[in-house]
């Protein structure tokens, strides 16, 4: 039995769980079969007080690996392409071209963009991205995965309630994805709570739904990786709109069964391994609530 095939563009870090680390591992477990090429390659997360050592690759590197591909047949039947962490303009707009190959090797690949480019308010990656992300890259996509930062980035508007989330998201879908899900929003007044919000654009109308866990005073790392693969997992074998609710369940419980383990161990890389009962088979305990029909429209 084939399994279905996901080109996955992230970052990699020799040491821990980050980008492809962090996506890779939980797509094999849960049924895909996974081709990664990494836009970075650095000794660890940026986040060490000691540094890291590494490159940043260019388009012409990611246009010689497909090229690679191509000459072997190999562009033909990917269901997914997964984006994550991109360090460099030339490499962001080889992405484009790399969608625009895939899709016509194969028309009906979904494009799962996690537009990595800062959170807490602190930008991370060359501010000339963010054009090249809202202009080019989103209205590519089918899901669109950011945290509240980068939507608030994407949209330039303030998300300070859910109220402002739900109209974020309206926003996105005006640009081009039926999928948008804010992965992590902390509210004003809500200390104790992460929310995460989904969001199906189907015709003039989008169904929502909201996801509150209990927020972990700790910081952890990998963990917006992780959530935009076990999202891309999720949506392939739960695939209608109304199933967006009970996927969201399910990455949520995943995320919390990590979490308890990288905690139990003391860390802030995740512990992937230790957790792959829950990332197969998570036990949901919080539920997704449905919000009252949006209209179309920002």
């Amino acid at each position: 039995m084939s399994l279905p095939r996901v080109l996955s563009i992230q970052s990699h870090t020799v040491h821990g769980y980050v980008g492809n680390k962090s996506a890779v591992f939980p797509l094999q477990l849960l049924g895909f079969e996974v081709d990664p090429i990494n836009s970075v390659q650095f000794s660890n997360h940026t986040g060490y007080a000691g540094g890291f050592r590494g490159e940043v690759l260019q388009g012409a590197q990611l246009t010689a690996l497909v090229d690679g591909l191509h000459s072997n047949g190999l562009l033909e039947g990917y269901a997914c392409v997964l984006t994550g962490y991109i360090g460099s303009a030339s490499f962001l707009h080889a992405v484009l071209d790399v969608l625009r190959r895939l899709r016509a090797a194969s028309p009906e690949v979904a494009y799962f963009c996690d537009p990595v480019m800062g959170d807490g308010g602190k930008l991370y990656v060359p501010a000339e991205l963010l054009a090249i992300y809202r202009d080019q890259v989103v209205p590519l996509a089918a899901v669109l995965t950011p945290n509240g930062y980068e939507a608030e980035l994407l949209t330039g508007r303030s998300i300070l309630s859910e109220a402002e989330a739900r109209s974020a998201c309206e926003a996105l879908h005006e640009r081009g994805p039926h999928t948008v899900v804010i992965t992590s929003i902390a509210l004003p007044g809500r200390d104790d709570e992460l929310l995460m919000l989904a969001s199906r654009r189907d015709g003039a109308a989008s169904r929502q739904w909201a996801l509150r866990l209990p927020r972990l005073r700790q910081d952890f790392t990998g963990t917006g990786d992780l959530t935009a693969a076990l999202l891309l997992a999720w949506m392939q074998r739960l695939p209608r709109a109304e199933q967006l609710g009970e996927v969201l369940e399910r990455v949520g419980a995943s995320l919390q069964a990590v979490l308890a383990h990288t905690q139990a161990a003391g860390r802030s890389e995740i512990c992937l391994i230790q957790s792959q009962a829950e990332l197969r088979e998570p036990v949901v305990s919080h539920r997704a609530e449905p919000l009252p029909q949006a209209a179309g429209g920002s």
